[in-house]
């Protein structure tokens, strides 16, 4: 049997792998093969992540145990196989691949092939360039405020119209709450 997983990054918008690994292999095989199919050095901390249909993190499988507390299982990457938690097609997983920033990868058990095995893991699609493993935290920490900035202001015109808003100018079919 062989998984094919698909991985894509919201950073990248072409960006694309897949992947196929023998199901009975380790996380931190399949972490080896993510890492050299976008030429990433493997002295990073990396997480994957089993998610829910919505993303929501379930069960973590870390490279190391580091004592933090979590209400999620903790699994170790170089003890626990990919059948133990991957059973479905459709499956989504979370590979944090720079722990710093929570940058990821976003991965889905895209098929299951049954009959065929494979002995090392496989990327059988490259599309795209990765996004860089490494950036400058300063830079990171401007690009997320930025993105806040701009989303409270877009939050503040779609909740309100626009900066000019005067509650004087509403329609007199709305009823004063405060009268009442």
């Amino acid at each position: 049997m062989i998984y094919r997983f698909k991985i894509i990054s919201e950073e990248t918008a072409n960006f694309r792998r897949e992947i196929e690994i023998d199901p009975d292999a380790y996380f931190m095989e399949l972490r080896d093969a993510i890492l050299d199919s976008v030429d990433y050095s493997k002295d990073e901390i990396n997480s994957f992540y089993i998610c829910d249909d919505d993303w929501r993190r379930l069960d973590e499988v870390a490279i190391e145990d580091f004592g933090t507390l979590s209400d999620r299982d903790l699994y170790l990457m170089d003890e626990t196989r990919l059948s133990e938690l991957i059973e479905d097609e459709g499956q989504k997983i979370e590979f944090v691949f720079d722990g710093l920033t929570e940058r990821s990868f976003f991965m889905e058990l895209k098929e299951i092939i049954t009959g065929k095995n494979i002995s090392e893991p496989l990327c059988c699609l490259k599309e795209g360039k990765a996004p860089a493993q490494h950036v400058d935290i300063d830079d990171f920490e401007k690009k997320i405020e930025k993105k806040a900035a701009d989303l409270s202001r877009e939050l503040d015109m779609d909740f309100y119209g626009d900066s000019e808003f005067d509650a004087d100018e509403l329609d007199d079919r709305f009823v004063d709450l405060e009268s009442m």
